[in-house]
C-alpha cells in the first residue's frame, strides 16, 4: 500500500492539473491519457469529490462549485475572458473570415463577434455555431468529422480535409497553455492538428488565453511560439513569462 500511494497521488495531481486547465474532465479521456482503467479513474474522482477537491458529475468532474452538465458553460475567470473577447472584437472588421476552435474563451469571443454585421466563420465548435448561427449577415460553417460529445467539437481526417479548403483573415484559438518552454499547447490531442491548420491557413493568429494559461503547458503540443502569434490575455499574466514571450517574438495585448 505504501508503494502504491505515490502513484495515486501523482495521478490525482495530474487530474487536478487537467481540471484547472480546462474546467472539466471526463472519465474516458483521463483513463486513456493516464493509462489506467475507467474503474480506477472513477474511484479517483469519487475520492477527490469526497475530499472537497472537485465536483463529481455524470461522466467526469468539474471545478469545485461548477455543477452544470459536463460540456456546458462552466466558465472560470469569466470577466477576464469577456475582456479578452472585447479586445479581439476591436481587431476584427466586417467581412473578415475567421477560424475559431473550441473552448470557453472562444465561445466568449463568438458572443462578442455579434457586434459585427458581416462575418464568415469556420469552426469545429458546436458552442460557437449555436452562438452565431442565427446572426443575420453571418455565414457559419461547422466542420464535419467525428464528434466529441463531452466537449462539443468535431475533429478527425474529415474535419482536417474540409478545413484545408479554406483561407482566413484570422485564426482565433483557445488553448490550455502558452509558454516559451512548452510552446502553444492544448488539452485535446485530437484538436491540436486542426489548430495547426488554422494557424498556417490564416493571415493572423490570435491566442485567446486568460492569465492561468500563460506560462503553463497543456497535454498536447500545437506549435512553437513565434512572431506569427498574437497573445491576448489579461493583466494577471506573469510579467516574467510575458517578457520571455516578447523575446521569442510574440506580441502580447493585456486587457
Amino acid at each position: 500500500m505504501t508503494k502504491r500511494r505515490p502513484k495515486i497521488e501523482s495521478r490525482r495531481n495530474a487530474i487536478l492539473s487537467r481540471l484547472q486547465a480546462s474546467g472539466k474532465v471526463t472519465v474516458t479521456e483521463l483513463a486513456r491519457e493516464l493509462d489506467v482503467t475507467i474503474v480506477t479513474i472513477r474511484k479517483d474522482l469519487d475520492d477527490m469529490d469526497r475530499d472537497g477537491l472537485l465536483t463529481r458529475v455524470s461522466g467526469g468532474a468539474v471545478l469545485l462549485a461548477d455543477t452544470g452538465r459536463i460540456g456546458s458553460a462552466q466558465v472560470s475567470n469569466l470577466p477576464q475572458k469577456q475582456a479578452i473577447a472585447r479586445e479581439i472584437l476591436s481587431m476584427v472588421k466586417d467581412g473578415d473570415t475567421i477560424f475559431i476552435n473550441s473552448g470557453t474563451t472562444t465561445t466568449e469571443v463568438a458572443r462578442a463577434l455579434t457586434g459585427r454585421k458581416v462575418l464568415n466563420i469556420v469552426t469545429n465548435s458546436y458552442d460557437v455555431v449555436r452562438t452565431l448561427n442565427d446572426v443575420r449577415g453571418f455565414r457559419v460553417i461547422l466542420l464535419g468529422g467525428e464528434f466529441n460529445s463531452d466537449y462539443s467539437f468535431t475533429y478527425g481526417s474529415d474535419a482536417q480535409e474540409q478545413l484545408s479548403r479554406y483561407k482566413a483573415d484570422w485564426a482565433i484559438l483557445s488553448v490550455n497553455g502558452v509558454s516559451v518552454a512548452g510552446g502553444i499547447t492544448t488539452y485535446h490531442a485530437e484538436e491540436a492538428i486542426l489548430d495547426r491548420i488554422m494557424i498556417s491557413s490564416s493571415d493572423h493568429a490570435i491566442i485567446a488565453a486568460d492569465h492561468t494559461k500563460v506560462g503553463t503547458t497543456g497535454f498536447s503540443r500545437v506549435c512553437d511560439v513565434s512572431d506569427r502569434v498574437l497573445l491576448v490575455t489579461d493583466a494577471g499574466a506573469d510579467p516574467g513569462e510575458v517578457a520571455l514571450l516578447a523575446e521569442a517574438g510574440v506580441k502580447t495585448e493585456l486587457v
